[in-house]
């Protein structure tokens, strides 16, 4: 049976979901950080102070990622 233990059920987003977020700060990584109900979400491609359309293409424990959505 398939258990994703990566997946926490109280994280406010879903794959496939889109938001409107703004993006608050840069991962050391590159990707721009946004959050939905205090959950970070990291955003490839956006810059601090961006405010894009997202759609959320992986979610983790503490944390997801998402891409814009165009």
């Amino acid at each position: 049976m398939f258990n994703n233990n990566d997946r926490e059920s109280t994280a406010p987003v879903d794959v496939g979901e889109t938001y409107e977020v703004t993006i608050e700060d840069i991962a050391r990584e590159g990707d721009g950080i946004a959050r939905v109900e205090g959950f970070v979400v990291f955003v490839p491609q956006t810059q601090v102070g961006d405010t894009v359309n997202i759609k959320i293409t992986r979610v983790l424990r503490k944390f997801a990622f998402g891409e814009k959505d165009e």
